[in-house]
């Protein structure tokens, strides 16, 4: 009968540190949802790259509107927004590359793309 041989708890621990440090150096570089809104606005036409990984709110004025958009756990959208129909703000939540919302009257979109 031959013996079994299992590795050594200190062959185990380093297996285990290693696996972590290289967990914690892609989320360092590879951090986040990795998708960015990008939104085009104003007049002269503006842009401005939101990275999706940080709540905030932004508030731009763009053709005699403000307008108000919020990021919220990995997504966008227009939120209370003065224009008469409001249908900017029906689009929802947006986070997936190719997502895409419009404001008309402020002249304004929001589009998702990959960071």
């Amino acid at each position: 009968m031959t013996k079994k041989h299992f590795p050594r708890r200190s062959t185990l621990l380093f297996a285990a540190a290693v696996a972590a440090a290289a967990a914690v150096l892609y989320l360092a570089t590879h951090g986040g949802s990795g998708m960015v809104a990008l939104v085009q606005y104003g007049d002269p036409q503006q842009t401005l790259r939101i990275p999706l990984d940080q709540d905030a709110r932004y508030d731009l004025e763009s053709g005699g509107y403000a307008i108000h958009l919020q990021v919220e756990n990995g997504a966008i959208a227009f939120v209370e927004s003065p224009c008469p129909d409001h249908l900017c703000e029906e689009f929802g939540w947006l986070s997936r590359a190719g997502d895409w919302a419009a404001c008309l009257p402020a002249q304004a979109s929001v589009t998702i793309e990959e960071g």
